[in-house]
């Protein structure tokens, strides 16, 4: 059974973070100390095809929860808190249901329990019109992938996957084929008729539109005592566009 990659920080009850689509354990390593600071053994997750975790062919939300799953087990975590971003988000929402017994608290930071369309084609058109043989260099990657995504934000969150595989030679740590492969899967919801009973906290962001007025009734069906709260001015990137306040509202709930 092929084991995902971690970086764990601190010690006490765990607390197991999932990063979004594209993105890996890194993304988290800042909040990630100040959660440990509090007390926490938290463990920042790479799911497959992400980071430094395993690539595979298979890829749906089944499956990345029976990969937590296997941590957990292989780790011998006692019951903890979950928290995931996007398509962390969906993971952590379905280990959840799954896996009720383990959850103590789960967080879910903008996405909702519902099938999204794939949204990302402009991004992964320009990730898969790379050639990573001629481009050595990660400026001439930001300036070839300036062409078509004009959020110097965005590139350095793509950037950062980038690695040199040996000298001369950048690679990305995702799978590109297999994630370009696979974004109805990416967008899917959970079982319709499954849920999880236990305390859980969805944070949105302000101006971002990944949680609906409407899809209130969706998360109740799924998450029946779920409370909703906004970090307000952010987008998608709650968590990096306000740290502060996506931290405090977090640990609140966790300490409660």
């Amino acid at each position: 059974m092929q084991e995902l990659h971690s970086k764990i920080l601190g010690n006490g009850k765990p607390l197991i973070i999932l990063h979004g689509f594209l993105g890996m354990s890194d993304n988290w390593k800042t909040l990630g100390s100040q959660y440990a600071e509090k007390g926490f053994e938290v463990h920042l997750i790479d799911q497959r095809n992400h980071g430094r975790s395993f690539w595979s062919e298979d890829f749906n939300y089944d499956l990345m929860a029976h990969d937590v799953h296997n941590y957990v087990s292989n780790h011998r975590l006692e019951r903890g808190h979950l928290m995931g971003h996007s398509m962390g988000g969906k993971t952590a929402m379905q280990f959840a249901c799954t896996y009720p017994g383990w959850v103590h608290k789960l967080i879910v930071a903008d996405i909702a329990p519902k099938y999204y369309p794939p949204h990302h084609q402009t991004i992964l058109d320009a990730l898969n019109g790379l050639d990573l043989d001629v481009l050595d260099s990660r400026g001439k990657v930001d300036q070839e992938l300036s062409k078509s995504i004009s959020e110097i934000g965005t590139r350095q969150f793509l950037l950062k996957n980038l690695y040199w595989k040996e000298k001369g030679i950048l690679r990305f740590r995702f799978n590109l084929k297999v994630l370009s492969d696979k974004m109805e899967e990416i967008g899917d919801n959970i079982g319709s008729s499954e849920k999880f009973e236990g305390a859980t906290l969805f944070l949105r962001g302000g101006n971002s539109e990944y949680i609906a007025p409407n899809d209130i009734l969706e998360i109740k069906k799924h998450f029946p005592i779920a409370e909703l709260d906004t970090i307000k001015n952010t987008g998608h990137w709650l968590h990096a566009e306000n740290p502060k306040e996506f931290f405090e509202k977090s640990l609140s709930f966790l300490n409660r």
